[in-house]
């Protein structure tokens, strides 16, 4: 019974036994078409048949690791706005996460600091002004109260960032440049690093390194293992040159620091 049960846990198993199937729904097809005809099936048909067997099998294939991800935050993501007094830079957007019952949304500090006005802008449309009730800046961290929250509050899964390797699999989802719930998907590049935030002198430490894509926007919001449970927040990305794009390096604060520095209040 191990064996067969070790047998039936293969990948390579199951990617045999898919082969054989669609190996013999193209012979059923063929033997449909041609039974009783001495005509000799044509390429074109082969391809056809082959092309309707694995659709047929898509359809009952699983969904993808990274969608199931995405459904699971999609509830949780918001979208933070504000009115800022810099008149270079007169409102900005980033993103956050819903996570506890009281709609407490986790995001980036350089988002709202020196906002005269934030707006949240939760998943199922509704929208409220929010006060700012928690900061951590050597986390780089903010805890945002709304006034109105919305009706239905689905609170993001913390995971933990302890157990993180290089390697594993995260997904970043956000607002880059704009694009509202957009989703990347990447690895764990590095832990523990530290970033020099441009324009400062300040250096956030304990970092998680990924290449997930993140761009403006994206700040504030959570990546995510493949269990879809939060493990860091997005602070910022590496860029050489003076265009505020990504090129393959972006950090996050882990959730377990976060979580912390916002008092408790996502625990």
């Amino acid at each position: 019974m191990r064996r067969v049960r070790t047998l039936l846990s293969q990948p390579s198993f199951w990617m045999y036994l898919g082969l054989l199937a669609i190996l013999f729904l193209v012979a059923l097809l063929l033997w449909r078409t041609y039974s009783g005809d001495d005509a000799q099936p044509a390429a074109m048909d082969v391809d056809e048949a082959v092309a309707e067997a694995l659709a047929s099998m898509a359809e009952t294939s699983e969904p993808a690791i990274s969608s199931l991800v995405y459904r699971v935050i999609l509830p949780s993501l918001v979208i933070v706005q504000t009115d800022m007094d810099d008149e270079q830079e007169r409102f900005g957007i980033g993103a956050g996460v819903v996570v506890n019952a009281d709609a407490t949304v986790l995001t980036a500090l350089h988002i709202v600091d020196g906002a005269s006005e934030v707006q949240i802008a939760f998943a199922d449309g509704s929208e409220s002004p929010a006060v700012v009730t928690g900061v951590d800046p050597e986390r780089d961290i903010a805890v945002l109260t709304p006034t109105s929250p919305p009706g239905l509050i689905v609170p993001a899964t913390l995971g933990s960032a302890s157990g993180l390797r290089v390697g594993d699999e995260v997904f970043a989802v956000g607002n880059p440049l704009g694009l509202v719930a957009s989703m990347s998907a990447g690895v764990v590049s590095g832990l523990d690093r530290d970033f020099k935030v441009s324009g400062s002198d300040q250096v956030l430490e304990d970092l998680i390194q990924f290449d997930a894509a993140v761009n403006k926007g994206n700040s504030g919001g959570p990546i995510l293992d493949r269990r879809g449970q939060v493990v860091g927040i997005v602070t910022g990305l590496v860029n050489p040159s003076e265009r505020d794009v990504f090129i393959g390096i972006g950090f996050a604060v882990p959730i377990d620091l976060a979580a912390s520095a916002a008092g408790g209040a996502a625990r």
